[in-house]
């Protein structure tokens, strides 16, 4: 890892106070507190890596009290909620008060989440609250998230390689480079960002390719817990690839789609392929985090734990989820929804899946397969074209309940206790809940809030449905005037608690031809009713150019959208 610093060298000592002054500060910082009222665990999140600047200007202090964005929409169970959010309000989220304050530029795409950590202590630099951005080149950068300017730190994880064009693939899937896709996730408990990134080294023999988990300190963006390790492991199993009865992971067809997810000590990593590539199929890696926190302090090392192959003995069933991150719920089952391929046996194409981990295996428990899953495997009408997300605890007989919609806009509402599995020529009528033809086809994972459920699919306007009492609306209860061409969008929720909620969501249509982003606000009460559009304003406003499957981060009063070439920072104009 390359890391650029203009920082001085810090000290052993001086770098041990900054790890104290930082956990201290983010004491009773809970990553679920914007977060899942089902009760998600906390869990050990993430870290990143260098670049210094001058002492901070900035006019909003580091604020450690401001909920941080740790992971992929905000919460182990994907709700896409920040509920501590006291500055944006619907009276303010407006064209006079409300716009784009500065860009910082980066090196590449960035189709990862930003996140965002308040109160980070930099070793002779104090105390920053931080926005962390990944590119398709390999970089992670630090920004100072309230003030533009140079990062305060850049990390390349290209590690002697470079990364990986897309015509290698011959796929335009992601573009113009494979480098970092996912959203990485960070551990504000050790000061941690973990991050996966794919490189091509060159050779005499042809070129190698490698998928590598990284832990860079969120402080200094240098590697930890003896980073980075190359992503490897096999499965027993008669499928596509297999070599004498085993199926060991190719890095080459497969690509880190999915957002990082981590509990408990352990970072879960979820693969699908470029495009419809052959030998590929769906694989779950969980990663010991390199640290024994919280009992015995020592530090070790990041390390293989369990590997699990969606269809072992058969063909694809990748996880796609547009990005989406794994959920987990508060036993730390692990949730993902994997697109077309095989299903027979231990095979689960087309399927909602709940994995366990138990000591070093991870496995399917219970799964729900649409009873129609051989028509859309045949027409490649993928379910797990979006992420799934888990549902506030219900009254009733089925008080947890998985949500998730795919290529055919179909919603389902699962049972996470009794998912259903799979009936023959039935109807699905297993589950808890079906709902055809309420939102085009979805390629966007959706969001939650103060009872309702919010979609941004493919041609169709952003939608909210009403949930209660563990059923969704038929139809949807508000939707926007606009709407969202290809891909849709994945919408996020701001509010303050059960008040001044306001719906954001990127606009991202005009990807292909470099074309801007474009940032909405909703009411989150009244979809119909737009609060700001950054196309409305003139040039004032206009964002970079637009990457499919982006997501914008709401915190401390500000929205950070990745582009193609910047992270735009929009808030409240002086």
């Amino acid at each position: 890892m390359r890391i650029d610093r203009r920082l001085p060298e810090f000290s052993a000592a001086r770098r041990l106070l900054g790890i104290v002054f930082f956990t201290l500060t983010l004491a009773g910082c809970n990553p679920f507190a914007a977060g899942p009222p089902n009760g998600a665990p906390e869990s050990q999140l993430g870290e990143t890596s260098t670049i210094a600047r001058t002492p901070n200007r900035s006019a909003a202090p580091a604020n450690a009290a401001a909920a941080g964005v740790f992971t992929y929409h905000n919460d182990l169970a994907r709700t896409s909620l920040n509920a501590k959010e006291t500055i944006l309000t619907p009276a303010n989220v407006r064209a006079k008060s409300f716009g784009k304050l500065f860009t910082n530029p980066v090196d590449g795409y960035v189709y990862a989440q930003p996140l965002y950590v308040p109160g980070v202590s930099i070793p002779g630099n104090g105390p920053h609250n931080i926005v962390y951005i990944a590119t398709e080149n390999d970089s992670v950068y630090a920004f100072d998230a309230d003030e533009g300017g140079p990062a305060i730190w850049q990390s390349s994880l290209l590690e002697g390689g470079t990364p990986v064009p897309s015509n290698d693939f011959r796929c335009d899937q992601i573009v113009p480079n494979v480098g970092i896709t996912s959203t990485p996730v960070i551990d504000p408990a050790t000061g941690t960002i973990y991050v996966v990134a794919m490189v091509k080294h060159d050779s005499p023999k042809g070129p190698k390719y490698a998928h590598r988990l990284h832990a860079l300190d969120i402080a200094t963006g240098e590697e930890k817990f003896g980073g980075p390790v190359s992503i490897a492991g096999s499965v027993p199993g008669i499928g596509e690839g297999q070599v004498k009865g085993t199926v060991a992971f190719d890095p080459f067809p497969h690509s880190n789609r999915a957002g990082l997810a981590l509990a408990n000590g352990v970072v879960y990593i979820a693969f699908a392929s470029h495009c419809d590539m052959n030998w590929f199929h769906g694989w779950v890696f969980a990663y010991n985090a390199g640290t024994s926190w919280p009992k015995s302090g020592q530090t070790g090392k990041l390390s293989l734990r369990a590997v699990y192959n969606t269809t072992a003995n058969g063909f694809w069933g990748s996880i796609w989820h547009a990005g989406g991150a794994p959920a987990i719920d508060s036993k730390g089952n692990i949730f993902v929804v994997t697109g077309n391929g095989t299903f027979h046996g231990t095979d689960y194409g087309d399927s909602f899946l709940k994995l366990s981990l138990h000591g070093n295996s991870l496995r399917a428990v219970d799964s729900f397969t649409p009873f129609d899953q051989k028509i859309l495997d045949e027409q490649d009408i993928d379910v797990g074209a979006s992420g799934p997300i888990l549902l506030p605890d219900q009254p009733g007989s089925h008080p947890h309940l998985v949500l998730g919609a795919g290529k055919s806009g179909t919603i389902y509402v699962v049972d996470r206790d009794r998912m259903g599995r799979f009936v023959k020529g039935g109807n699905d009528r297993q589950i808890v809940q079906v709902i055809r033809g309420a939102i085009a086809g979805n390629y966007a994972t959706p969001a939650y809030w103060n009872g309702h459920v919010y979609f941004g699919s493919l041609n169709d306007s952003l939608k909210s449905f009403s949930l209660a009492n563990g059923r969704l609306s038929e139809a949807a209860v508000t939707k926007s005037a606009g709407v969202f061409g290809y891909p849709g969008a994945s919408p996020s929720v701001s509010a303050d608690d059960t008040r001044n909620g306001i719906v954001w969501a990127v606009q991202n249509d005009d990807h292909y031809r470099s074309g801007p982003a474009v940032l909405h606000a909703y009411d989150a009460t009244d979809l119909s009713r737009e609060l700001y559009n950054s196309s409305a304003v003139g040039t004032r406003d206009v964002a970079g150019p637009a990457v499919k499957f982006t997501s914008p981060t709401i915190a401390n009063g500000k929205v950070y959208l990745g582009t193609q070439n910047s992270v735009d920072v929009y808030g409240l104009l002086d």
